[in-house]
C-alpha cells in the first residue's frame, strides 16, 4: 500500500508527532528501569505505561495560523490632483530602489518617472513588477561577483543602462 493513502500518511504523521517522540523517550526510561532490575516481572507494564504517559504528557499539534489580514483598501487620490492615480506597488518599488546604490547613469529615476506619468497598464505592470526588479537584481548581483569575473566581465552599471533603456523603449 503506498503512503500517499489515507491511513498510511496518518500513521506517517503519528510517527513523526511529538506525542510519539515522548512517548519513546519514556518507553527508552522504562527499558532503562528494566536493565537496572528496578522493573521485575512487570517491566513491559512499566515500559508501556511510561510510553503511555509520555505521550498523553506531550504537547499535541500546534493549532494552524489565523488566515492573513486582508489588506487595507488603497486610499482613493484627492480629486484636485492631476494625472493618473499613483500606482502602490510602483511607489514601494521607488522606495525599495531609492535605499540600493545603483548608478545614476543608468537611468532609473528617468525610468520610474516615465512609469508615474505613464500609469497603470499591461506594459508598466510587467516592468514595474517584474522586468526592473530583475535587472536590478542582476546588477546587484553581476557587482557584488565582479572581483572574481576577470577583466573581460562586462560592466554591470552598462548593463543595467542597456536593461532600462530597453524597458523606456518598450513604455514607449
Amino acid at each position: 500500500m503506498a503512503t500517499s493513502d489515507g491511513y498510511g500518511r496518518r500513521a506517517l504523521r503519528y510517527l513523526e508527532s511529538t506525542r510519539n517522540l515522548v512517548g519513546c523517550g519514556g518507553g527508552a526510561l522504562g527499558l532503562g528501569l528494566h536493565f537496572a532490575g528496578l522493573g521485575g516481572a512487570w517491566w513491559p507494564g512499566v515500559v508501556a505505561g511510561l510510553y503511555g504517559a509520555g505521550a498523553l504528557l506531550a504537547p499535541g499539534p500546534k493549532p494552524p495560523p489565523p488566515p492573513a489580514p486582508s489588506p487595507p483598501p488603497a486610499p482613493t487620490p484627492a480629486p484636485e490632483r492631476a494625472g493618473p492615480p499613483p500606482d502602490p506597488e510602483l511607489e514601494a518599488l521607488t522606495a525599495y530602489l531609492d535605499s540600493v546604490p545603483l548608478p545614476a547613469s543608468a537611468g532609473v529615476d528617468a525610468l520610474l518617472a516615465a512609469l508615474r506619468e505613464t500609469g497603470p497598464g499591461p506594459t508598466a505592470d510587467l516592468i514595474v513588477r517584474h522586468r526592473l526588479p530583475v535587472a536590478v537584481d542582476g546588477y546587484l548581483r553581476a557587482r557584488t561577483w565582479l572581483p572574481w569575473a576577470g577583466p573581460d566581465a562586462p560592466d554591470p552599471a552598462a548593463e543595467l543602462g542597456r536593461e532600462v533603456k530597453q524597458l523606456a523603449a518598450e513604455l514607449g
